[in-house]
């Protein structure tokens, strides 16, 4: 499946900005089962700098400086995407969740994907030992990673609710875990934060949802948005596989993956400081259309 995707960031400001210093993470990855094609981002006011980076996770991470005064600054990210991944069946064989466990720390290995990096807690996914009880419901002795993950994220989506209004990106997991309200960004969250108590690599993912669902299928929450999901790693043989607890569905040729890191912080889509005062106000809409 080929998709056209537009990423259109705006931040309208109450009063003039002097300088702003951005960085964005808005280039999908060319990764197995998916092909970046062709990505292009338009800024205005244009900016006096663009620097170009890749990060220790992979990703492409732009630092742009704008020195123009101005009141709104808009950010509009085009990509063409090709995605052909075929995901396991959720109670399909697969190893024990115990020797995921042991395998991760004997992996030779420290690049972007070893699954040492995705083992220990980060700024945004403390290991708590309620997240971590609450997940250990699903790994019993012996159950294989794929079913155990997949029957996790089943209880994630039944459990807590979607309620855009419940949280903002400074909530602390303890917070989302006890109300048990949030978005896909805590969804994945609160699943990376368990797998990881349970010593399993679990990464967090940033990405896209397709807009409009193929006939006679419902339209998946955290479309026209970023989206997020987790990503666990399964051993050698299987590698990454996406899990999505807002959709209670693994990830397919639905969903585009920009960046992957610990957690929100590592692949935030934009960042940055400006020099103004007065209040802002954000605005993000996602178009992810297949190409006929």
């Amino acid at each position: 499946m080929i998709y056209d995707i537009r990423h259109v960031t705006t931040y309208s400001y109450g009063s003039q900005v002097s300088f702003a210093r951005c960085s964005l993470r808005l280039r999908p990855l060319s990764e197995p089962g998916q092909r970046l094609i062709s990505h292009s981002v338009d800024i205005k006011p244009r900016p006096a700098s663009r620097l170009q980076r890749t990060d220790f996770f992979g990703t492409l991470t732009e630092s742009i400086v704008i020195e123009a005064p101005h009141k709104l600054l808009r950010i509009d990210s085009r990509s063409r995407v090709e995605v052909d991944r075929t995901p396991p069946a959720r109670d399909s064989a697969s190893a024990p969740w115990d020797a995921i466990r042991d395998a991760a720390l004997q992996v030779p290995r420290l690049d972007a994907r070893s699954p040492i990096n995705y083992v220990f807690q980060s700024p945004l996914t403390p290991i708590l030992a309620s997240v971590t009880r609450y997940a250990a419901q699903s790994f019993g002795p012996g159950r294989g990673i794929v079913a155990g993950s997949a029957e996790l994220m089943r209880r994630i989506h039944r459990d807590f609710k979607y309620d855009a209004k419940a949280t903002v990106i400074s909530t602390p997991l303890t917070e989302v875990f006890d109300k048990r309200h949030g978005v896909c960004q805590d969804f994945a969250h609160v699943m990376i934060a368990g797998l990881r108590g349970l010593g399993l690599p679990a990464a967090y993912v940033s990405g896209y949802l397709r807009t409009y669902p193929p006939p006679g299928q419902e339209r998946l929450q955290g479309a026209d948005a970023t989206h997020a999901w987790a990503a666990v790693w399964c051993g050698d043989e299987l590698g990454w596989i996406g899990f999505d607890p807002t959709n209670d569905i693994l990830a397919a040729n639905d969903h585009i993956v920009l960046a992957m890191g610990r957690d929100f912080s590592d692949v935030s889509p934009v960042d940055g400081v400006i020099v103004g005062s007065r209040k802002q106000k954000l605005g993000v809409a996602v178009d992810v259309v297949p190409v006929e």
